[in-house]
C-alpha cells in the first residue's frame, strides 16, 4: 500500500490562505491523517525573500523538469501575471506527465484588476480544465454550475488571523467607531463613494428625527503610498468637510498593527465595488468585529452572522447603510439583530463592543471552532486531491 504523502505544488504556497489550510492539530485517532504535504514556492529570479509572484511553478517547463517531484497542482492565485495562452501551456504540460489541476475559484471577478476580460479567460480556460474545483462559498458555486456546468466542492475560507498570536481586544470607546479601511486603493475599491456613503450614514444615525440618535463616528484609514493620488484627494477632502470624521494615513500596515487597528472598531465597512469573496471578511470574524457591506459578490454568505448588507455606493445608499450599522451596533449592544443569528456551524453569532469582556470571550470562542476548522478544511482538501490523482490515475 502507498502511503506516500501527497505533494501539492501550490499557486502560491506562501499566501495567508494556503498556509492555513494545514492544521497543527492531530488527527481524531478514527480518522487517518491527510497525508500533505505542500512544497515551498522557488523564488522567482531576482524576487525579494518570501516574493512568490510572479508564479515560478505555473509553466510549462517548470512542470515538465519537475515532474518527479509533485503529485498535484493547485492554483489559487497569481495567474493575471500571464498570458491565456502561457496557461494553456501549463495544462498541456499537466496532462502530458500525468498529474492533476485542482482549482479554488476565489476570484469570479478578479479584486486585482479593473477591466475583467482577462481573468475571464483564464477562468473560461481553467474551470472545464481542471480535474477538481474548490470555491468559499454556495452562492460561487452555484455560479460556477450555471457558467461553465462544472461542480466546485465548498470548503469555507480559514482563519486570518494565525491561531498562535494574541487576540488584541480593542480599545474601548464611548462613541460607536464605524471604520473604513481603503488600503492602497486597489482597483476593486470605491474609496470616493464608499467613503461618501459612509459619512452620510453617519450623519444620518447622530440625527434625533431618525429615531434614536447614536453618537457614531467615522475613521477612515489609509495607506500613505496609495494606486490613485486622485481618489486620495477626494477622500481627502469629503473627510474634512465631515466633523464626525477622522483621515488616518499612515504607512502600510503590519499585520499585528492590522488586527490591532481593527479590533478597535465596532463595524468595518467594506468599500468594494468589485468581487467575489473576502479576506477582510474572515480577519474581521476573527477579530469580533461585524462587518457592513455592499451587495458584491458573495462575501455576505461567509459569515452572515456577523454581516449586514447594504444598497451600496449610489446616492440614496447612505440610508441602507445606516440601518445595517445601527442593527450590528444593536446586536452589539444586547439587543436582537440580524447580525446575531447563530453560525451554521455552531459559532457565536453575537456582537460585542471593543476593549470588554463580552469582545474577549467572543473571540475567544470563535479561535477554538477556527481550530476545529482547520482540521476540517485539511481533511476536505485531501478528500479532493484524492479524488482528483484517481481520475487521472484512471483516465
Amino acid at each position: 500500500m502507498n502511503t506516500r504523502p501527497i505533494r501539492v505544488a501550490s499557486v502560491p504556497a506562501g499566501h495567508p490562505y494556503v498556509a492555513h489550510l494545514t492544521s497543527d492539530q492531530p488527527a481524531p485517532a478514527h480518522q487517518p491523517g491527510t497525508g500533505i504535504v505542500r512544497l515551498p514556492d522557488p523564488l522567482p529570479d531576482g524576487a525579494a525573500p518570501g516574493q512568490w509572484w510572479p508564479p515560478v511553478v505555473l509553466d510549462a517547463a517548470w512542470i515538465r523538469a519537475h515532474r518527479d517531484d509533485f503529485d498535484l497542482l493547485h492554483v489559487h492565485f497569481g495567474t493575471e501575471s500571464f498570458s491565456t495562452e502561457h496557461l494553456a501551456g501549463v495544462v498541456d504540460a499537466l496532462h502530458e506527465v500525468g498529474h492533476p489541476l485542482v482549482f479554488t475559484v476565489h476570484d469570479l471577478e478578479n479584486p486585482q484588476l479593473v477591466e475583467q476580460d482577462a481573468h475571464v479567460r483564464h477562468l473560461d480556460l481553467l474551470i472545464p480544465s481542471a480535474d477538481a474545483l474548490i470555491t468559499l462559498t454556495p452562492g460561487a458555486a452555484d455560479e460556477i454550475r450555471h457558467r461553465w456546468n462544472r461542480t466546485a466542492t465548498v470548503i469555507p475560507h480559514p482563519d486570518i488571523l494565525p491561531l498562535d498570536v494574541p487576540i488584541p481586544g480593542g480599545t474601548p470607546s464611548e462613541q460607536i467607531v464605524v471604520g473604513l479601511h481603503l488600503r492602497d486603493l486597489r482597483p476593486n475599491v470605491d474609496a470616493v463613494g464608499a467613503t461618501r456613503t459612509l459619512l452620510a450614514a453617519v450623519a444620518a444615525l447622530r440625527e434625533p428625527t431618525s429615531g434614536s440618535a447614536l453618537d457614531v463616528v467615522a475613521r477612515i484609514d489609509l495607506n500613505d503610498r496609495v494606486r490613485d493620488e486622485d481618489a486620495r484627494g477626494r477622500v481627502a477632502t469629503l473627510v474634512a468637510a465631515s466633523p464626525f470624521a477622522t483621515l488616518h494615513e499612515h504607512p502600510r500596515l503590519s499585520d499585528s498593527d492590522l488586527a490591532a487597528s481593527l479590533a478597535d472598531l465596532d463595524v468595518a465597512v467594506l468599500p468594494y465595488r468589485h468581487g467575489t469573496h473576502s479576506g477582510w471578511v474572515e480577519l474581521c470574524f476573527d477579530l469580533g468585529v461585524p462587518v457592513a457591506g455592499p451587495p458584491v459578490g458573495y462575501a455576505a454568505e461567509q459569515h452572515p452572522e456577523s454581516f449586514a448588507r447594504f444598497g451600496g455606493f449610489a446616492e440614496g445608499d447612505a440610508e441602507s447603510l445606516a440601518a445595517a450599522i445601527r442593527t450590528l451596533v444593536q446586536d452589539a449592544a444586547g439587543r436582537p439583530g440580524a447580525a446575531g443569528r447563530p453560525g451554521a456551524a455552531g459559532r457565536p453569532g453575537t456582537a460585542a463592543r471593543p476593549g470588554t469582556a463580552a469582545r474577549r470571550a467572543l473571540t475567544a470562542a470563535r479561535r477554538e471552532a477556527r481550530r476545529a476548522q482547520r482540521l476540517e478544511v485539511e481533511q476536505a482538501h485531501a478528500e479532493v486531491y484524492a479524488r482528483a490523482l484517481s481520475a487521472v490515475a484512471v483516465a
